[in-house]
């Protein structure tokens, strides 16, 4: 075969796989082009999830009539000129695809009038032919786009589209991610020509916190704690919800690199070490961060999507974002509730700026010796001293500030469990506690047995609206006998409430599709034969009794000192008054001379 140079209509086509995964990727490459012409009221008007129409609407800057052909060819772009601009990209978008490719399979019309044009002019394209018609239209200043029928000429494309819910599900959330990182700009959109999301202009302290309240949930607002860090030109705002607010999904996770939504694994690994020893092993934070920096020591060019970033001084992004989190969740104020008010009032904002100031002198006691033993090896290009392990000359000052900030402190751990009353607590494999009280007397409680009881009352909580499942990346194929299968099919409306969906594939094999969150952590094969091996041998008649097997499964059999206070502190969460905590505890005390005996 012959080597040749693609046609432009297919090398478009092959591009609008990478920008054009669903009506989701349309609309966030069309607001961002809003975004970066300087609209503040962006209007999305969505049909049939996107599949039939996306039209979105602007008061920008707009395209020239003698550029609105050349907008929808590949490669255009007005945000960058030379090579070096790639050094230092300010705008959401940079690569001038995002047109050319949803132009290539769908019916798009460009309509835009600048200011100082005196009439709007609209350009039409219609999918791979690429013949672009310029016409006169009428149109007010700013930028209509209206993409038809999108992957009509591409069926394979489309029929991979999932239903119209799921879709503009994904259309949503876009607009929620969007809605958070700009408070400045207006956002109203609708479904099928319904009102679904109306953002107001957000340009006050009162007025953003209803936006995040109204994307994330009051809930998430009054249980966090808002934060606002800068140093050395790096800047860290936004809100941290509690550790007694935790998600049993990843539902509130919110980052931002200078106005970019991100999925980046530096920032997410940063944020998820500062709770690490705060939440239960299947929770998941909350949190809508705004990281603010240099654009030139950052490198936005190495995602397709552009979910994730490239800094050029990763580590010391990241312990600066886990410094400055990790200092906020673990002051003593933030974490528990105000002895002299009800559980739910928290301390608020002058605590937090006191745990932020504390955070970011201890950054600045790391950061300070290293730059300073750095200084005689050279700086880089941009004036900044990237710290390298290799070349750098690590004082013992700076090691004993790296590891003071790196370390978790035990005083913060002992002031979360102090409500139990208890003054020391010493963890004994494989799962219990040594208690010695303020009478030094000693008591022992099965770590086993309580996290069984708090297991049992998540589950509870749970069960009327189903327990949170989680599909498996890889489905697991399982051998099922006559019985086993038609155990199944009796109780599928059991076992969906679970958060276990199972697929009958032939006479002697099932296919397990969903799994409960809660047991992520566990083999789910062996799990679920455990499972339906205890649902066989009891009396299924019964909630209680679905709920009792699911917590004995999830329940583990060993136990180590960083679960113990993970335990503990879910103790606190599901039961804030104290003295229910200590008849919680009472329940699950064990003999200690047998005890003993049975760890001998």
């Amino acid at each position: 075969m012959t080597i040749e140079i693609l046609p432009a209509q297919l090398a478009n086509q092959i591009a609008a796989g990478e920008v054009v995964e669903r009506p989701a990727s349309v609309v966030k490459e069309l607001v961002e082009n809003s975004l970066d012409a300087g609209a503040t009221a962006i209007k999305i008007d969505i049909e049939k999830g996107g599949a039939k129409r996306i039209r979105i609407s602007d008061n920008g800057s707009g395209i020239a009539k003698n550029e609105l052909t050349l907008a929808l060819s590949r490669h255009a772009t007005s945000k960058i000129k030379v090579l070096n601009d790639l050094e230092g990209i300010a705008s959401l978008g940079f690569r001038g695809e995002a047109l050319a490719s949803i132009s290539s399979v769908a019916r798009l019309s460009l309509t835009s009038k600048p200011a100082k044009q005196t009439e709007a002019w609209q350009a039409h394209a219609e999918g791979r032919d690429m013949d672009v018609v310029v016409q006169p239209a009428a149109h007010g200043n700013g930028t209509t786009i209206d993409v038809v029928d999108l992957f009509f000429n591409t069926p394979a494309r489309r029929k991979f589209l999932r239903t119209e819910k799921t879709e503009f599900a994904h259309i949503e959330e876009v607009i929620k991610r969007i809605a958070l990182a700009r408070f400045d700009v207006a956002i109203t959109l609708t479904h099928n020509h319904k009102v679904i999301k109306q953002y107001r202009l957000a340009d006050s302290d009162t007025k953003r916190s209803k936006r995040v309240a109204q994307v994330c949930g009051q809930a998430f607002i009054d249980h966090a704690v808002e934060i606002n860090c800068q140093h050395n030109g790096l800047s860290l705002m936004g809100w941290l919800a509690k550790p007694s607010f935790y998600r049993g999904q990843n539902d509130l996770c919110y980052s931002y690199v200078n106005g970019r939504m991100m999925r980046d694994k530096l920032i997410n690994h940063a944020i998820r070490q500062a709770y690490q020893d705060l939440l239960p092993n299947d929770a998941y934070p909350a949190f809508v961060l705004f990281l603010s920096l240099d654009v030139r020591e950052v490198d936005v060019n190495v995602h397709p999507a552009k979910h994730e970033v490239r800094f050029h001084q990763g580590r010391y992004i990241h312990d600066f974002i886990y410094a400055t989190c990790h200092r906020t969740l673990t002051s003593q104020k933030t974490l528990l509730p105000d002895e002299e008010t009800d559980n739910t009032s928290y301390y608020q904002a002058n605590d937090a700026e006191s745990a932020v100031a504390h955070a970011t002198e201890k950054v600045q006691e790391y950061v300070a010796p290293l730059k300073r033993s750095s200084n005689t090896t050279g700086t880089s290009s941009r004036g900044v001293t990237p710290f390298d392990p290799h070349r750098a000359s690590i004082t013992d000052s700076a090691v004993q500030n790296y590891h003071r900030l790196m370390t978790p402190i035990a005083e913060p751990e002992s002031t979360k469990i102090a409500s139990s009353d208890l003054a020391k607590w010493h963890f004994i494999a494989p799962h219990y506690v040594l208690i010695l009280e303020s009478t030094q007397q000693l008591t022992l409680f099965c770590l086993k047995s309580l996290t069984r009881q708090l297991m049992r009352e998540k589950i509870a909580q749970q069960w009327q609206k189903g327990i949170t499942s989680q599909p498996l990346l890889l489905p697991i194929k399982l051998a099922a006998d006559a019985a086993h299968q038609e155990l199944i099919c009796q109780y599928e409306e059991q076992l969906v409430r679970l958060g276990i969906v199972v697929k009958l594939l032939d006479s002697k094999n099932i296919q397990l599709r969903q799994f409960p969150a809660i047991l992520r952590n566990v083999d789910v094969s062996a799990c679920y034969h455990q499972l339906m091996t205890k649902l066989l041998t009891r009396d299924l008649t019964e909630d209680s009794v679905w709920q009792d097997v699911l917590a004995d499964v999830a329940t583990p059999a060993e136990f180590s000192a960083e679960s113990m206070l993970s335990v503990l502190n879910e103790l606190q969460h599901f039961y804030p008054d104290k003295n229910k905590q200590q008849q919680v505890l009472k329940s699950t005390l064990v003999d200690l001379t047998s005890a003993i005996q049975k760890l001998q």
